[in-house]
C-alpha cells in the first residue's frame, strides 16, 4: 500500500484536499498522509520468514503503526495469488477474560468474518460444529487444519492484539498454534505472525486451570524471530509533513520541522496529533497562506497534554504500575542507580515510555512533560496562581521571588505531599515542578531533562517577557540535586553542572536547588540562599 500520489486534475485535487494527519486506527492512503507501511519494516526479512514457513512476532508500542503494517502485508501477499493471507484482530475476545469457551467463540467468529471479506466463506459452515466437538482447547487448531486442507494455496495468518488475551485464554491460543506447527503448510498455516505491544517471549501468563505462571516463550516456543516496529526517522517525519505541503501549499517553517522532530522523536501518533492540531483543528492553521511555525507546534503540544488525549492518558495510567515506577522514579530523581530489573526495563521500553538508550531516558520531550505533570496533578490543582507577584514591571519573570516563595511552600507543605506520592524518591523534584508549572502556565513553559546516572534534574523555564523566550534574558536554568552526603561537594558539583547547562541553553540566569534529605537536619539548617559563580556565570544556590 502506497500513499496516493499528487497528480494534476480536478478529481485529484479534491482527493488530496481530503487527506489529513491520522490519529485513529490504521492509515488509509486516500484519507491520510502516510509513510507506506511496508517501507517502515524490513520487508525482505519478513517475506523470507514466510517463505521459510516460520512463525514470528511483530511488536511495538501502541499507536505506532502495527496494524497498518499487517494490513499492507496481507494485501501484498494476496496480490500475488500464490498464497492466501488473512488478518484477524482478537481484541474482541478480551471481555471474555479467562472464559476460554466464550473467548474462542469470539476469535473463531472474527476469523470467519475476516476470511469472508476476502471471498472465503469456508469457515462459516465449519467453526460452530468444530467448537462443539473439539471444545475451546482444541477448536482453533482443528479449524486451522481443515481450513488449510481446503485450498492448495498455503495459508498465512496474521493475529493482531494477541496481548489483549489473558490467562488461560491466551495459553489456549498459543498452545494450539504450537501443537499444529509440525503439520504446516499442507494441514496448518504456512506462517503465523503474532502482533502486540510486547514480545510473546516476555509474557508471564497466570493459568488458573494449572495454578501456575506459564512463560509465553514455553507456550509458543516455535517463535523464530521477534521484530520491533520503530518510530519514524527524522527523514520520514519530514516526508510526512511534506505531503501536507504538496497537497495544500501550506509550508512548515524550519523551526516547525525541527520542533516536531525534537518534541516527538518520531513517535508516529505524536507526530500526527501535533500536525493535525496545528494544521486542521485550529482556525489560524487552516489558513493555507500562512506557514506553520514552531510556536504553533508547541501550542498544539500543550493542548494535547491539557486535554488528556487518550494516547497520553493511557501512557500516564501505566505510571501506577510498580514495574514502571521502579524504572521511571530513578529517572525523575536523577539517581545514580536503581532497583529495576532488566525485565522491568524491557517492559517499559515495550510500552514506548523510555528509549532504547543506555542508561535509560524518557523516550521524548512530550512524554517527559506528561510524566511529572500527571504525577503532580493533585498538587497543581491546589496551588493558587497569582501572576502579579512573580512578574516584574517590564513583564519579565522574577525567578528569585519565585524560588523564595517555593522555599516557604516546601518548608510548610513538603512532608504532607511527600507522604502522598507513590514516587516518593523523586518527590522533592516533583513538588518543585508542580509549583513552577502552576505558575509558568500563566505565560511561559518548562523544558525538562532527566535520566538515570545524571545525578540531577535539569529544568529550563522559557518566558516571553524580559527580552523574549528565545533570548538569554528569557531563559532560566534551574538545576535540582539531592543532598545525601557533604554539602560542599554537592554544591561544587552542582555549580559545574548548572554552568554547563546554562552554556548549552544560552541562558544568563542560573539557579541550583539543593534538597537536603539527610536525617536529623532541622529546617533552619536546610534553608539558605547564597550567590555563587562558576566559569564566570552567576548562579544562585537555594537550600531546601
Amino acid at each position: 500500500m502506497r500513499c496516493a500520489p499528487c497528480r494534476p486534475g480536478f478529481g485529484d485535487v479534491i482527493l488530496a484536499a481530503m487527506r489529513k494527519f491520522n490519529t485513529e486506527g490504521p492509515v488509509v492512503a486516500t484519507d491520510h498522509y502516510c509513510i507506506p507501511p511496508l517501507e517502515r519494516v524490513n520487508l525482505d526479512e519478513i517475506l523470507a520468514l514466510i517463505d521459510d514457513k516460520r512463525y514470528f512476532v511483530l511488536h511495538a508500542p501502541r499507536q505506532t503503526g502495527k496494524t497498518s503494517v499487517l494490513l499492507a502485508l496481507r494485501d501484498r501477499l494476496n496480490s500475488g495469488g500464490g498464497s492466501r493471507c488473512v488478518y484477524v484482530n482478537v481484541e474482541g475476545a478480551q471481555t471474555a477474560r479467562e472464559d476460554v469457551g466464550r473467548a474462542m467463540r469470539a476469535i473463531l467468529g472474527s476469523l470467519a468474518s475476516r476470511a469472508r471479506l476476502l471471498g472465503d466463506d469456508f469457515l462459516d459452515a465449519v467453526w460452530p460444529d468444530v467448537l462443539a466437538a473439539s471444545g475451546p482447547e482444541g477448536a482453533l487448531g482443528e479449524v486451522l487444519v481443515r481450513w488449510s486442507q481446503a485450498d492448495p494455496r498455503p495459508l498465512v495468518l496474521l493475529i493482531d492484539e494477541i496481548d489483549a488475551l489473558i490467562g488461560d485464554t491466551l495459553i489456549a491460543v498459543l498452545r494450539q498454534l504450537r501443537a499444529g506447527y509440525d503439520q504446516r503448510p499442507g494441514s496448518f498455516p504456512r506462517s503465523v505472525v503474532l502482533c502486540g505491544v510486547r514480545d510473546v517471549r516476555d509474557y508471564r501468563i497466570r493459568s488458573r486451570a494449572e495454578n501456575a505462571a506459564i512463560a509465553g516463550g514455553s507456550a509458543f516456543n516455535v517463535r523464530a524471530e521477534s521484530m520491533r516496529l520503530g518510530d519514524f526517522t527524522e527523514t520520514e517525519v519530514r516526508a510526512l509533513l511534506a505531503q501536507h505541503t504538496r497537497d495544500t501549499g501550506q509550508a512548515f517553517t524550519p523551526a516547525a520541522l525541527e520542533t516536531v522532530w525534537r518534541q516527538t522523536q518520531g513517535q508516529p501518533w505524536l507526530v500526527n496529533a501535533l500536525c493535525r492540531r496545528a494544521c486542521f483543528d485550529v482556525e489560524a492553521g487552516r489558513d493555507r497562506s500562512r506557514a506553520i511555525a514552531g510556536d504553533d507546534v508547541l501550542d498544539a503540544q500543550e493542548h494535547l497534554i491539557l486535554s488528556r488525549q487518550i494516547h497520553l492518558d493511557q501512557l500516564a495510567d501505566k505510571l501506577r504500575e510498580d514495574r514502571v515506577r521502579r524504572v521511571v522514579e530513578p529517572l525523575l530523581a536523577g539517581a545514580s542507580e536503581d532497583e529495576s530489573s532488566i525485565r522491568d526495563i524491557e517492559y517499559v521500553r515495550d510500552l514506548g515510555l523510555i528509549a532504547f538508550d543506555d542508561p535509560p531516558r524518557i523516550a521524548n520531550p512530550i512524554y517527559a512533560e506528561v510524566v511529572p505533570r500527571e504525577l503532580t496533578a493533585a498538587v497543581q490543582a491546589k496551588l493558587i496562581q497569582d501572576v502579579a507577584w512573580y512578574v516584574d514591571a517590564s513583564g519579565g519573570l522574577d525567578v528569585d521571588k519565585l524560588l523564595a516563595a517555593f522555599q516557604g511552600f516546601f518548608r510548610e507543605h513538603s512532608e504532607h505531599w511527600l507522604g502522598r506520592f507513590d514516587y516518593a524518591e523523586a518527590g522533592p523534584q516533583l513538588i518543585l515542578q508542580a509549583f513552577l508549572q502552576r505558575v509558568v502556565n500563566g505565560g511561559g513553559r518548562i523544558e525538562r531533562e532527566y535520566g538515570l546516572g545524571r545525578g540531577r534534574t535539569d529544568l529550563l523555564i522559557l518566558w516571553p517577557g524580559g527580552g523574549g523566550a528565545a533570548s538569554a534574558a528569557g531563559r532560566f536554568v534551574i538545576e535540582c540535586k539531592v543532598l545525601r552526603r557533604g554539602l560542599g561537594q554537592t554544591v561544587r558539583r552542582g555549580l559545574q553542572q548548572t554552568a554547563g547547562y546554562m552554556e548549552r541553553c544560552a541562558a544568563r540566569n542560573g539557579h541550583l536547588v539543593v534538597f537536603d534529605r539527610r536525617e536529623g537536619r532541622s529546617w533552619d539548617e536546610k534553608i539558605f540562599r547564597r550567590d555563587e559563580s562558576e566559569g564566570g556565570r552567576a548562579i544562585t544556590v537555594w537550600g531546601m
